[in-house]
């Protein structure tokens, strides 16, 4: 993830220790190193879903699906995620409140003091839905949202599903349940991009999630953003944040599935003369970007139980938590796990691991900040793990400009 409010305002923002290696009171004990820190796990915990979206990774339809864990595996991998100390635990679909053990789930992941999230379509929340989160302690519920009105019926593929998601923010704003939206941007809705942030003030939404579109799942047949209308939705949320914060407002905006935003924002500055260019570099460098994701500060256990290095990269299985614990796989301790992880991870050193991609990503100066942009995309669009990230809006000339040095 890319913080926009904070690299663009200074603000601090709630998971800067995870994100950036920063101390605050809230998070006084902060990762090593990005490369140690603990992942975060996406648990699709099911893949029954009542909408049908057009670019679900999941490929979920209005069925039950067979094989899926049963409810004494569950709380076996939320144990063992909590006795890894996992940095976060995001329960996704499917539709998650469509599975009938999500209570038993939330209370066993909460009460051993896992930092739960949900990621949910929103039409299912009711108002007792909305208590029952608040009363277990639910750190987040992302709400996906993917337009205003029609826009957002046709890309979720039912008729009302835009009211029905509103309706189950505002149940859970009621609750005093910290909620906020989630949106993936594609050709389909980047011209609602206004509208999207009018409504987003208009509800004095706290938090929301741009995710650049993976093209995997049903996602395939999407039309992921050109670079030129990339970097406008970029300009346009940079704008925005900037603005947000003049009024006071302590919004929270990120841009998910792009380590690039960061690489743009960091030269923006530099060219505008900005004084956070020097701590948005120190912050992009801490963090390595795509380098320090997929495989490392992020995976993903789907409905199965198997275990892949993120959500949308589920071509790669590194194990099945009905056989073994998750933590064991992620620490490579398993022989079947252990050569796929130590090839996604590579070598500590970014110069080393750029030796091996090809494309744009192998003599981009900004590798070591980026990471070679979002190693799932460019692993899908290549079909290998070494190829460039097709979603890199960044031009010829801005991947070869040279970036002052750190001061000390």
């Amino acid at each position: 993830m890319i913080n926009l409010t904070r690299l663009c305002t200074g603000a601090e923002q709630p998971a800067d220790h995870l994100r950036y290696g920063l101390h605050s009171a809230a998070a006084p004990c902060a990762p090593a190193s990005s490369r140690t820190r603990k992942p975060i796990v996406v648990w699709n915990i099911t893949r029954t879903c009542n909408l049908r979206c057009v670019h679900c990774y999941a490929d979920s339809h209005a069925q039950q699906y067979p094989g899926e864990l049963t409810p004494e595996q569950c709380l076996s991998v939320v144990d063992d995620l909590a006795d890894y100390q996992a940095s976060a635990l995001l329960l996704s679909g499917g539709e998650p409140l469509l599975h009938p053990h999500l209570p038993a789930i939330l209370e066993r992941a909460t009460s051993r003091g896992l930092k739960v999230t949900l990621s949910t379509n929103g039409t299912r929340i009711t108002r007792e839905w909305a208590a029952r989160f608040k009363e277990l302690g639910v750190a987040y519920v992302g709400i996906s949202l993917d337009g205003i009105g029609p826009v957002h019926d046709s890309f979720r593929g039912v008729p009302g599903a835009f009211e029905a998601a509103i309706r189950g923010f505002r149940l859970c704003e009621e609750a005093g349940q910290k909620t906020g939206l989630r949106l993936t941007l594609t050709r389909n809705n980047v011209q609602c991009m206004a509208d999207i942030l009018h409504f987003i003030e208009q509800e004095n939404i706290p938090r929301v999630c741009f995710y650049h579109l993976v093209p995997t799942g049903r996602g395939v047949d999407v039309a992921a953003l050109r670079p030129e209308e990339a970097r406008a939705a970029l300009d346009m949320l940079i704008e925005r944040v900037h603005t947000w914060r003049a009024a006071g407002s302590s919004r929270e905006l990120l841009t998910v599935t792009q380590p690039a935003d960061g690489i743009y924002i960091l030269l923006r500055q530099l060219r505008e003369g900005n004084p956070l260019a020097e701590q948005t570099l120190r912050l992009l460098r801490w963090n390595g970007g795509g380098a320090n994701s997929s495989g490392r500060g992020i995976a993903n256990i789907d409905t199965q139980g198997f275990i892949h290095p993120d959500q949308f990269w589920q071509s790669v299985t590194l194990g099945n938590v009905k056989h073994e614990k998750f933590s064991d796989v992620w620490e490579a301790a398993s022989a079947p796990s252990a050569e796929r992880l130590q090839e996604l991870r590579g070598s500590d050193d970014p110069l080393e691991r750029q030796k091996k991609l090809s494309g744009r990503c192998s003599t981009c100066k900004h590798f070591a900040l980026c990471g070679g942009g979002y190693r799932t995309r460019a692993a899908i669009a290549n079909g290998h793990w070494y190829g460039s990230d097709p979603g890199c809006y960044l031009t010829d000339e801005e991947t070869q400009l040279d970036l002052p040095p750190l001061h000390q």
